[in-house]
């Protein structure tokens, strides 16, 4: 037997198995992503009083627009929703079980409850938006603003189809930069040869931590203000 195959043939498994390692921990909060931001769209289609159709669709905008826009940019096919078409029954799934909870514990829909799952999907998906760029190759600056796409064109578009000025960029609260700094987070640990997981873990709690933060102490970026007079 020659032994120097040995060496070889065992790079070649530990690579395997961190390749799929990678692919779990990704499909993991992909999922857990699409879920939240779900969530988001199902409470604000309730808040605006849509009907069972309305809120399945601004559920829908919510969690897939992002990573479709993502694949649009980066030339993926098929969308990754179309790839894991699953992904569609969990939001469905999602979107009739939070409405029967609701009517069923006469909860009543606030903006301020869809902020709390809408901050948890920022985060994943700006996560798994970058990682999924550096994946293909971009630069670093170009994959970290694919993480910002996945995680706010979702709740841009959710907005928009519900009549208002979408969020992200009229709360005065940071929300894209939450999700360009964890994207750089994740650039940074994965250059550091920490693991591309532990990457993934860390770019997505920067980003929900400084989201939850900015709203729990009303952080402010500044208005523009067209009357000020110097």
């Amino acid at each position: 037997m020659d032994l120097s195959i040995a060496p070889q043939a065992l790079g070649q498994t530990l690579s395997r198995t961190l390749s799929v390692t990678l692919t779990h921990t990704q499909t993991g909060i992909e999922i857990a992503a699409i879920a939240a931001f779900a969530l988001s769209g199902a409470i604000e289609g309730a808040r605006k009083r849509l009907d069972a159709v309305g809120v399945a669709v601004v559920a829908c905008l919510t969690a897939f627009g992002g990573g479709t826009l993502r694949d649009v940019l980066l030339d993926r096919r098929p969308f990754f929703w179309v790839e894991h078409a699953w992904y569609i029954w969990v939001v469905f799934g999602l979107c009739a079980a939070a409405m029967l909870t609701m009517r069923a514990r006469h909860f009543h829909p606030t903006e301020r409850a869809m902020q709390w799952p809408d901050a948890l999907g920022l985060g994943l998906f700006a996560a798994s938006g970058t990682q999924i760029a550096l994946t293909a190759g971009m630069p670093a600056l170009v994959a970290v603003l694919m993480g910002v796409i996945t995680s706010v064109f979702g709740g841009v578009l959710r907005d928009i189809v519900c009549n208002q000025i979408p969020t992200a960029f009229s709360d005065h609260r940071p929300y894209a930069l939450c999700a360009f700094a964890g994207g750089w987070v994740l650039v940074a640990v994965q250059r550091a040869e920490w693991g591309a997981s532990a990457a993934l873990a860390a770019g997505a709690l920067v980003a929900i931590v400084l989201r939850v933060a900015g709203m729990w102490w009303d952080w402010q970026l500044p208005a523009w203000d067209a009357e000020r007079r110097r």
